[in-house]
C-alpha cells in the first residue's frame, strides 16, 4: 500500500464517521479569563458539518479510483 491509497482510505472512513453522526461536534480549551483574582477556565466549541463529510467521501473515492498520469 502506497501513501496515495492510505489516505484515500482515511479520507473514506472519516467522512462516513462524519456522515454517520450528521456532523461532529468537539471542544478545545479556550484562553482562561483572570479576574479579580478569580481564575475562570473556558471552552470553544468547534463542530464539523455533514457537506464536509460527503466531501471527504467523495475525495476519497476519487483519490481512490483515478490513476495517476504517467510521465
Amino acid at each position: 500500500m502506497n501513501t496515495r491509497t492510505i489516505l484515500s482510505f482515511i479520507l473514506i472512513m472519516l467522512g462516513i464517521v462524519v456522515l454517520a453522526y450528521s456532523g461532529l461536534s468537539f471542544t478545545t480549551p479556550g484562553k482562561p479569563i483572570e479576574f479579580l483574582g478569580l481564575h475562570i477556565a473556558t471552552s470553544d466549541s468547534h463542530f464539523i458539518p455533514p457537506t464536509v463529510g460527503a466531501l471527504m467521501l467523495v475525495g476519497g473515492i476519487v483519490l481512490l479510483l483515478v490513476k495517476p498520469k504517467s510521465v
